[in-house]
């Protein structure tokens, strides 16, 4: 389940009101997550969360349950 938290980061990073992101949803989906946005995205969260991405991580990450995974398994390791 996507955290309110990576939402907020997800919406703020694309300057979006609202979108409804659940775990099946792709970068290719929101509105105005291309290629320059998604760089933001990320270095968004790294910050956000403390966390640091390798870019094969990255580039395995398919949708936003993915990437929330990723980072939760980041926070407990």
């Amino acid at each position: 389940m996507i955290s309110e938290k990576l939402k907020k980061i997800i919406l703020n990073e694309l300057n979006l009101d609202e979108f409804d992101i659940k775990d099946e949803t792709t970068a290719n989906q929101v509105p105005g997550w291309d290629s320059f946005n998604h760089i933001n995205v990320i270095l968004a969260i790294e910050k956000d969360y403390n966390i640091h991405f390798k870019g094969l991580e990255i580039l395995r990450v398919k949708n936003i349950g993915e990437l929330q995974r990723l980072i939760d398994s980041k926070m407990q390791g």
